[in-house]
This record gives C-alpha cells, structure tokens and sequence, in this order.
C-alpha cells in the first residue's frame, strides 16, 4: 500500500456529533432492574465524526472537527480532548446555555457493548457559521447524520469542488439520509444503521436502496463478518481482521475515520477498505473507543504480519 508511506499526510475535516462517554466495564451486560458492579470505568470524548477525527489524526492526518456542544463541563472537556489528539477545534463551538451530548456505555467481559445516549438539548440547527471556502484545501471530508444541515452544507461544497465525501452511516433518521445521500460519494453504514435506513430488507436489498437515492459506493460494516460493499452494481465482500477482542467501542468510527484517511491520501477502494479494517482490529484489541487507536507505523506493521 503505496499511500501509507508517501507524504505529505492527508488533509481531513469531520463534521457530527461530540459525545462524552462514560464507560463502565461490567462481567456481562445488565438486564432488567438489577444492581451491577463495575469491575472498571472510563471517562472520555465519543461521537461518530468525533471518533472519526481522532483517528485520522492518530494516523497522521491533518485533521479538523467541525461541530456543536454546550459550553458546559462536557463541552470544554471533549475540546480538551481534540487538542490533545492535535485535531483543530477553531471550528468546533461552544454554545452557552445549550447542553452537551453524553453517553453511558457498558462494555462486557466479551467487548460487547450497550450504549444509552442524550444527544444534548438546545443546539442550534444553522450551519451558515462554517468556513465552506476551506473544504477547497481538503482531501476528503467525513460527517455523520446527526447535524444534517452541518452535513449537507459539508457535502455539497466538497463536491462543488471535487472533494470526496464520506458519510459514517450510523443509526439517524431515514429522512437525514434521504437528504445526503445524493452528495455522497462513501456511504459506510453501520449494520444497524443500514437497517434503520431501510427496515425490513436484506443487506443487499437495503445497500441498493441506499445506492438508488444516489450515493456513489454504498457499504456495510459487519463487525467479525467483514463488510458489504456495492460498487458500480456489483457486490463485494471484505474480511474483517481477527484479533482477541477487549473493547469494540468506537470500532465502526475509527474504521470510518481511517477509511477517510485512507481516500484522502489517494488509495483505491480495496486499499481503503484492508487498511481500515486492520486500523478497526487493533482498535478491538485495546479497551476504550479512543486510546486504543493505533499510529500509522502500528498498522504498518500489523498488515505486513498479516501477509505472512
């Protein structure tokens, strides 16, 4: 993979949704009304673009979230966290008065996870505040379906200017998609948000559908099934990496975020795709959505072993 050694590193701005998480490590998922005691806890940033954008930068993007939350505790702290990532925050606002999305995640001796999210209260809809001239300056950008207008107004200026966009496909209302779609050239669902999207449907069925409202590649991640994919009419099939699995938290955004690095610097759609996978795997391995996202090097070397 000629991309993850040439320079200068990619240019990428997400766009959606900064969460806080509050993860707490548990024996097995609680069900019904019980008392559980956590064996672990963590406190940090989460989101879909969010988690994206730490991902390209830990890979070595130059990389910018754009974005909303409350100028409150939450807020401050997941901007913190950006800084601390080198992700550029000049375009992320602080909304006083308005409150910031959070999270509580519980994550089994397995790495499965349940998640019950607020998505924040009183932040505004209007995206006419975001810097558009600078998509021009971008090798791809990536948002997700939470702030739709911020997402379309991102979409149609990349391409205006032939900037590729990808759209991390996670669980959001149908009409949100059903909006973006047409200006999107990487339609990456989630399984469960390629079902919301279109209940009811196979795979197949639903990737077409996604394809039909004009998104020019459509996918699904499948989590240890690999992913979906429909290019030009036909369908192809991607392994996932197998690793021994901690934390599957972030999983599907880091691979987002990854994949966007990865078309950002000018590989085809099989390299893309391998290289985000591999990126997703080590991710799995480690315990949090954010900490255990691996460098370049990492992932170089992870690929180069899997070939052996």
């Amino acid at each position: 993979m000629r991309f993850l050694t040439d320079e200068p590193r990619p240019s990428i701005i997400c766009l959606g949704i900064s969460v806080m998480d509050y993860i707490w490590s548990v024996p097995e998922l609680p069900a019904g009304g019980i008392k559980v005691r956590a064996e672990g806890f963590i406190e940090m940033g989460g989101g879909m673009a969010a988690t994206a954008a730490m991902a390209a930068a830990r890979l070595g993007a130059r990389t910018a979230f754009w974005g909303r939350a409350g100028d409150d505790p939450a807020g401050r702290a997941t901007r913190e966290e950006f800084e601390r990532y080198g992700v550029g925050t000049a375009h992320y606002r602080l909304f006083p008065g308005r409150r910031t999305s959070t999270s509580g995640i519980f994550v089994d001796a397995a790495g499965e996870r349940t998640i019950v999210n607020f998505r924040g209260a009183g932040l505004p809809e209007a995206a006419d505040w975001l810097p558009l001239d600078e998509v021009a300056a971008a090798d791809a950008v990536l948002a997700d379906p939470r702030w739709v207008e911020g997402t379309l107004a991102l979409f149609q200026a990349a391409r205006a200017r032939g900037v590729p966009t990808v759209l991390d496909g996670e669980v959001g209302d149908p009409q949100a998609f059903e909006r973006v779609l047409p200006y999107t050239d990487y339609a990456v669902f989630s399984d469960a948000g390629l079902a919301s999207f279109v209940p009811g449907s196979s795979r197949e069925a639903a990737l077409q559908a996604a394809a039909a409202r004009g998104a020019r590649v459509v996918a699904a991640t499948l989590g240890a099934e690999g992913s979906l994919w429909l290019v030009d009419g036909t369908f192809r099939r991607f392994p996932a990496f197998a690793v021994e699995v901690v934390d599957t938290t972030g999983a599907g955004d880091v691979f987002h975020g990854a994949f966007a690095f990865a078309i950002g610097a000018g590989a085809e759609l099989d390299q893309a795709v391998t290289f985000s996978a591999a990126v997703s795997a080590l991710k799995c391995a480690q315990a949090g959505g954010r900490p255990g996202i691996p460098d370049l090097a990492a992932t170089r070397a992870f690929l180069d072993k899997a070939r052996q």
